[in-house]
C-alpha cells in the first residue's frame, strides 16, 4: 500500500502536538510495511520565501498553486492508493483534496481541531467557549473579533476560505475523528456517519508502569484555554501540602501566573518546558495527571502519556477528555456540566462518588469550574491507586501504537476500495 501523508507543519518555535503525532504516525506506518510518501510543508519556510511567493501567501489558504503543482506531479509519478491530509494551512490549502480527486486518489483527513467551522480552530474566544460562527455561510463574528492571528484581514481571509471550501470538506472520502466528540462535530457539519471513523492518536509504549509517585502533574501550553489559571484557583482552596505536590510543565503567556504560584506555595513546582525524557520523569513522579482545559480540547497528548504510564487523569468534561478517560458513552456528545457528569459509584471501595464528579475507566471528569475541580482533587488523589491498572489497560486496548496503526491501515484499505466522493 502506498500513502501520501500531507501536512503543513506548525512553527518549531511553538511546540506542536500535531507535528509530533504526524511524525510518529509516519514512523509507525513505515514500520508496518506501508510505503509513505511525505508531502510536507512547514510554516518555518515562510521567512525565507521569495518576494513573489510571499506576495501569494494571502491567497494560499484558499488556493496554493505551487503546492497543487508539486502534489499533482507526485500523484502522477507514484500513483498512490490514498492521500492522508492533516493540517493544510497555510501552504497546502484544502485544494489538495480537489487535486487528489482529480487524479482519482481518495482522501482521508484526520481532524485535529474545529477549523471546518471556526477560524481559530478551537471554539474559544475572550476566555470562554464561543461557537458564534456555527451555521453561518460566512464567519462574520470571526472577522469582527479578529479571531485568526488577532488580525481582521487574516480573519476575513480564513472565514472566506472556510466558506469557499465547504464543498471541498464535504467531499473528503473518510474523516478520522480522534474522539467521539470530534465525530459529533463532523455530523453537525453535515458529514454522514459512513464517512466518519473514530480513531485516536497513540504515543509510544514506555513499558511496564513504575509505582505511582505523589501529587499531580499539569503539562500543557500555559494559555487561557488550557486552564492553568482554573487549576491554580482550585489548588489554592486547599491548605499548603494537603494534596502533595502540584508540578506544572509548559510555557506560554500565563507563565508569570505559574511562577507566582510557585513562589507563593511550597507545594507548587514549575518545571518549565520539558523534553521527552523530562516528560516521562515528570509523569512517573506523579500519581495523577490533570487536563484542565477550558475549551473543547480535541485530544490532549498528555492524557495518552499518562495512561501509557498507568497514571489516571483528572480532567474537565469538555471535548475529547471524557472519551479519553472512558467517561463518555460511545457516539454520544460529551457533557459539559454537573448534570451531565452526575455522580457515579467508585470501583472497588463501593463508596459513592461526590455529585458532579464523573468516573471513567481511567480517571475522573468535572465541570470546568474552580469549585468542582477543587472538590475532585482529593477524590482523585485517594482514588489513584485503584485506577492505575485500568488506566494502563485502557491505553493497551485503545491507544497503543499497534492497535491504532492497524486501525489506520484498515481505514486506508476501505477507502482505496471505494470510489471517492465528488
Amino acid at each position: 500500500m502506498k500513502i501520501v501523508v500531507a501536512h503543513n507543519r506548525y512553527r518549531e518555535a511553538q511546540p506542536s502536538g500535531e507535528n509530533t503525532i504526524v511524525d510518529s504516525e509516519i514512523a509507525q506506518l513505515t514500520a508496518a510495511g506501508v510505503e509513505v510518501l511525505p508531502f510536507i510543508r512547514s510554516s518555518d519556510e515562510i521567512p525565507s520565501m521569495s518576494k513573489v511567493a510571499k506576495a501569494l501567501l494571502p491567497i494560499s489558504p484558499i488556493w496554493a498553486p505551487r503546492a497543487q503543482h508539486d502534489l499533482s506531479r507526485l500523484l502522477t509519478e507514484h500513483r498512490p492508493d490514498v492521500l492522508h491530509l492533516h493540517n493544510p494551512y497555510p501552504l497546502l490549502s484544502p485544494w489538495v483534496v480537489r487535486t487528489a480527486h482529480r487524479h482519482g486518489v481518495p482522501v482521508v483527513q484526520t481532524v485535529h481541531n474545529y477549523r471546518q467551522v471556526c477560524s481559530s480552530g478551537i471554539y474559544f474566544r475572550d476566555g470562554v467557549i464561543c461557537q458564534d460562527c456555527k451555521g453561518r455561510a460566512l464567519g462574520v463574528p470571526a472577522i469582527r473579533h479578529r479571531c485568526y492571528r488577532d488580525s481582521a484581514a487574516q480573519s476575513a481571509l480564513m472565514a472566506t476560505t472556510l466558506a469557499v471550501h465547504r464543498g471541498t470538506w464535504r467531499s473528503v472520502d473518510r474523516y478520522v475523528a480522534l474522539t467521539s466528540a470530534i465525530a459529533d462535530h463532523l455530523r453537525d457539519y453535515g458529514i454522514p456517519d459512513e464517512r466518519i471513523v473514530v480513531k485516536p492518536n497513540s504515543v509510544p509504549d514506555p513499558g511496564r508502569p513504575t509505582p505511582l509517585g505523589d501529587g499531580f502533574l499539569y503539562m500543557a501550553r500555559l494559555s487561557p484555554e488550557k486552564g492553568v489559571d482554573l487549576l491554580l484557583d482550585a489548588w489554592r482552596r486547599h491548605p499548603v501540602g494537603a494534596l502533595g505536590t502540584l508540578r506544572v510543565a509548559g510555557d506560554g503567556e500565563l507563565r508569570p501566573l505559574v511562577e507566582a504560584a510557585a513562589a507563593e506555595r511550597a507545594d507548587v513546582v514549575y518545571l518549565g518546558q520539558l523534553d521527552r525524557a523530562g516528560v516521562r520523569a515528570a509523569v512517573e513522579a506523579s500519581a495523577v495527571v490533570i487536563a484542565a482545559s477550558m475549551w473543547h480540547d480535541v485530544l490532549p497528548t498528555v492524557i495518552l502519556e499518562a495512561l501509557a504510564s498507568g497514571r489516571p487523569v483528572l480532567g474537565t468534561a469538555l471535548g475529547g477528555i471524557p472519551y479519553l478517560v472512558g467517561a463518555d458513552a460511545p457516539h454520544e456528545p460529551a457533557g459539559t456540566g454537573p448534570a451531565q457528569v452526575a455522580s457515579a459509584v467508585a470501583g472497588g471501595g463501593g463508596s459513592p462518588m461526590p455529585a458532579g464528579i464523573g468516573l471513567g475507566d481511567a480517571g475522573w471528569v468535572v465541570a470546568p469550574e474552580p469549585a468542582a475541580l477543587a472538590a475532585a482533587l482529593p477524590v482523585a488523589r485517594a482514588g489513584a491507586p485503584g485506577l492505575a491498572l485500568t488506566a494502563r489497560a485502557r491505553y493497551e486496548r485503545t491507544f497503543h501504537p499497534d492497535v491504532v496503526t492497524k486501525q489506520l491501515i484498515d481505514i486506508y484499505a476501505g477507502v482505496a476500495r471505494t470510489p471517492h466522493h465528488v
